[in-house]
């Protein structure tokens, strides 16, 4: 999971689609980055289980996958607490 997050497109991809679902021409146009591109980062986000797609006439439309996002939270809070029981 770390090296799907390190990517900063896709982090910012994850900032994006935070705010409101997304077509990929709208996410072209706020990465500023190729079509195929973005289309690569969606696909390594939707494999993570972190995004989900929905068709909305002849677009295809991203959204977080909140229970993706879960439990990349719940993994990085299990991370956190034995060093913050020793601190």
């Amino acid at each position: 999971m770390f090296e799907v997050l390190a990517e900063p497109h896709r982090r910012r991809i994850l900032d994006l689609l935070r705010e409101q679902e997304q077509a990929v021409g709208d996410l072209v146009s706020a990465l500023g980055i190729s079509q195929p591109g973005v289309s690569k980062h969606l696909r390594v986000l939707r494999e993570a289980g972190l995004v989900t797609t929905r068709r909305r006439g002849t677009q295809i439309c991203y959204s977080l996958d909140a229970g993706g996002v879960r439990a990349v939270q719940a993994g990085l809070a299990g991370l956190a607490t034995p060093a913050l029981r020793s601190a």
